[in-house]
């Protein structure tokens, strides 16, 4: 007889050390403005978004509008010929890095090092591309099909195209986990600068899905909001008539760096990523775990490694999608691991469910609300779900003291992760 092999002997690994990465530039396009400036003025204004579009590509659906960015012309933005290799993710990916670079006052040399790293979050890729494509195949045959389709579509798309644009020659890549992607591309990006593999890192998510057959396949699956008499109250974030999300546009993009290398060179820091956490719920390929076990587990490894407890949190921007079963599981969560101190907010309220760009652009807009000290509200708020246990900020932005925030996001098939952030 064959003897069985021993069983592994499991070692535990030391915990690392605390290790902080500074934020010094910060980039955002979204359907609430153009530049983090504007962003940022529209989440805190708490008007109802006015770019929360019907499409007239989705007039037969029982969902006919999306969160669409207005006021940007990439083309005169980008030039001709770049625009013409990047689908509109990419586009946007590329806008947003251009600002965060400039805001983190980056001298050009720094790219030709190879120790500058580009790590970007996608759900989906170039998903119209895909469409317009689609049409050409059945209408026109194969032999009209762009060659581009490949380049332009694969979701390494805008991590690439932001390389380029740069000059960057350090690691790019991409990170795929559905809706919580950004938020993993941000955590990817902590751990290569916590382990030396680079000294600054360009890290987030862009996303653009105005695509009929993904919002056809959203409407099959009861996930967006077919609020159609009133597009702009759609997206209601933990109010008891939430009925879904509204899919959005947008990229988020920070400038990562070890906190002595950013002092050296004179930048302002505006926050500090100090912990990341991930976890799998193992559960289904669309619902989170009924338990929000999965997350919690995540958000309480971010704590951990950051060195923090539950009740250091101030504020935590949310996944909060507007869906009836996402908010709830995710609230009852964030009062079982913080208590009832912090001050919650969705943003996807001004931005909509920008899928595996969210954790991107909600992590700039963290670094911002500790930066300002305010916590900007969840529009649509008219109705709080009474079986939601948290403290939600509606309305108005409602300033606060918080020297520690979090950014939790859940994907489909049990992608989980968050962020611990600390004012600078």
């Amino acid at each position: 007889m064959t003897p069985r092999p021993a069983p592994l002997r499991r070692v535990p690994s030391p915990r690392p050390e605390p290790f902080s990465a500074a934020v010094t530039g910060v980039g955002l396009v979204t359907a609430a403005g153009v530049g983090a400036g504007n962003t940022w003025r529209a989440v805190c204004e708490a008007a109802t978004a006015p770019s929360v579009l019907r499409r007239p590509e989705l007039a037969d659906l029982p969902c006919d509008f999306m969160y669409t960015i207005t006021g940007l012309d990439t083309k005169a933005v980008l030039g001709v010929a770049a625009h013409r290799l990047m689908d509109r993710f990419s586009q946007l990916a590329v806008i947003a890095a251009r600002e965060a670079v400039a805001d983190a006052g980056l001298d050009p040399s720094v790219w030709e090092s190879g120790r500058v790293a580009v790590v970007i979050g996608s759900a989906h890729g170039g998903l119209p591309f895909y469409d317009e494509q689609h049409a050409v195949l059945a209408g026109r045959g194969a032999r009209r099909v762009s060659p581009k389709l490949a380049p332009l579509t694969v979701v390494n798309g805008a991590a690439s195209s932001v390389a380029t644009d740069l000059g960057v020659h350090g690691p790019s890549q991409a990170v795929s986990t559905a809706c919580s992607s950004g938020t993993v591309a941000i955590g990817t990006a902590h751990q290569m600068l916590r382990t030396g593999a680079c000294d600054i890192v360009i890290a987030g998510g862009a996303e653009s899905v105005c695509s009929r057959l993904l919002i056809a396949s959203a409407c099959q699956l009861k996930a967006v909001s077919i609020r159609r008499d009133d597009p702009g109250a759609a997206c209601r974030p933990f109010d008891v008539h939430r009925d879904g999300f509204v899919v959005g546009e947008g990229a988020g993009l920070l400038v990562l760096e070890r906190p002595e290398d950013a002092r050296a060179r004179g930048a302002g820091i505006r926050a500090h990523i100090a912990g990341y956490g991930a976890s799998s719920d193992a559960y289904s390929a669309v619902a989170p775990d009924p338990e929000g076990l999965g997350i919690e587990r995540a958000l309480r490894t971010a704590l951990a490694d950051a060195g923090f407890d539950g009740a250091d949190v101030g504020h935590v921007n949310a996944h909060g999608t507007s869906t009836v079963s996402n908010d709830l599981i995710e609230a009852t969560m964030l009062r079982r691991v913080l208590g009832d101190r912090a001050l919650v907010t969705s943003t996807k309220s001004m931005t909509g469910h920008t899928l595996g760009a969210a954790g991107g652009i909600e992590t700039a807009l963290t670094v911002l609300a500790l930066q300002h000290q305010l916590v900007p509200p969840t529009v649509n708020l008219d109705a709080p779900d009474p079986e939601i246990p948290i403290d939600v900020v509606a309305k108005e932005a409602r300033p606060g003291l918080f020297d520690v925030a979090v950014k939790t996001s859940l994907g489909f098939g049990g992608h989980n992760a968050a962020l611990v952030l600390t004012r600078a």
